[in-house]
């Protein structure tokens, strides 16, 4: 089971970009999904989330500017970045509450992806 996640790369202050991330492997089914980031220097930050019946929650920085979503069929999460800021620079990776079936066993975990690079500058 693993996330993977894309869309990363270089925007300029205002633009926009999407990110993705989807779940492979042996999932039954995919609960909680979020997007974090961690800029230099600074700590890891919960930028938005989305539960599996569709409630979301977002950092105030993010509020107005990133829209999460997700395709349940896709197992994929998305992080819309509209009006990126310099601030937004960040190596941004997704986390995900997936369910395996292992036999007859359910088996809950959370899984990391790996981190896509986002940079803004003009």
């Amino acid at each position: 089971v693993q996330l993977q996640a894309s869309g990363g790369g270089s925007v300029q202050p205002g633009g926009s970009l999407t990110l993705s991330c989807t779940a492979s492997g042996n999932v039954f089914t995919v609960g909680d999904m979020g997007w974090y980031r961690q800029a230099p220097g600074k700590q890891r930050e919960l930028v938005a989330e989305v539960t599996s019946g569709g409630r979301t929650n977002y950092v105030d920085s993010a509020k107005g500017r990133f829209t999460i979503s997700r395709d349940n069929a896709k197992k994929t999460v998305y992080l819309q970045m509209n009006n990126v800021k310099s601030e937004d620079t960040a190596d941004y990776s997704c986390k995900a509450e997936v369910t395996t079936l292992q036999g007859d066993q359910l088996h809950t975990l959370y899984i990391w992806g790996q981190g896509t690079l986002v940079t803004v500058s003009s």
